[in-house]
């Protein structure tokens, strides 16, 4: 749940001997004076030979066991979680578009699905090694990805981040309101019936007192008297497990809080 850079990992120069990049994903090449560059998009079921690695790089910034990094890691599927990452081969410029050679990890992304949003998708884990920002591969990983999610019929994106917003903003994203991603909440829960649940801190000591009961029998001339209207729903979204306030934000100051009470920023974009 972070935004490009903001959550660094940091990357060895050149994946494990034997692995190569191929042509998967939306390849895109660079030239820098003698040499070529070349970029790709994988899924990284597609390339379970880099499990390992990510799980390290990974592992190693957010500070989770080995085993739930694997674990997270092997729900990538095409039906989504989906790990995608950003790999780069360098040759000779005049070395053939096709010819494959060593790789190179520049950036990872998780997309999942929005509960009850059938074209929108959550991005999370973005992230470039630290070795390699500045040079614009948090731009390209992120036009990658939304035309890899273009590519397959989805029309939104949406994400959070606690710093990275002007970053985002740059690449079109604008300040959103909290969705429901379905690698934490299930999908078969409709959102309302999320949102019968939740309440804003407090609610429960702010209830609408219950009329008097009489303890003896009414008189003829003694009606029952009405229960007080419920009082209207509250203006609060389940967020992840958050609850968030609607409000009118900007790019300096934000309403939403994460699960450590943190400021954070929920963004979306039309793609």
């Amino acid at each position: 749940m972070v935004g490009v850079c903001s959550v660094p990992w940091c990357c060895s120069p050149l994946l494990p001997a034997g692995v190569t990049c191929g042509l998967l994903g939306l390849p895109s090449v660079r030239r820098m004076g003698s040499m070529s560059e070349e970029l790709s998009l994988v899924p990284l079921h597609q390339r379970p030979e880099l499990l390992e690695a990510c799980a390290k790089l990974l592992g190693e910034e957010w500070g989770k066991s080995r085993a739930s990094r694997l674990h997270m890691l092997q729900r990538s599927s095409d039906t989504f979680p989906t790990c995608l990452l950003l790999l780069r081969s360098r040759g000779r410029a005049e070395a053939p578009a096709t010819q494959e050679g060593p790789c190179q990890l520049v950036g990872h992304v998780r997309l999942s699905r929005v509960a009850g949003r059938p074209h929108d998708l959550f991005v999370e884990s973005v992230v470039v090694a630290r070795a390699l920002r500045g040079q614009g591969y948090g731009r390209q990983l992120m036009e990658a990805t939304e035309r890899w999610a273009q590519a397959r019929g989805f029309g939104c994106l949406h994400l959070t981040t606690h710093d990275k917003q002007h970053f985002y903003a740059h690449l079109g994203f604008v300040l959103g309101e909290p969705v429901q991603s379905v690698a934490f909440l299930s999908p078969a829960i409709p959102t309302a019936v999320l949102r019968l649940f939740s309440a804003p801190p407090g609610a429960a000591t702010a209830t609408t007192a219950r009329p008097r009961v009489p303890s003896g029998p009414l008189s003829p001339c003694q009606t029952p008297a009405a229960p007080p209207p419920p009082p209207p729903p509250p203006t609060v979204v389940w967020a992840r497990g958050v609850l968030a306030e609607n409000s009118r934000q900007s790019l300096l100051e934000t309403p939403h809080r994460d699960a450590k009470g943190l400021p954070i920023f929920w963004m979306k974009k039309d793609i």
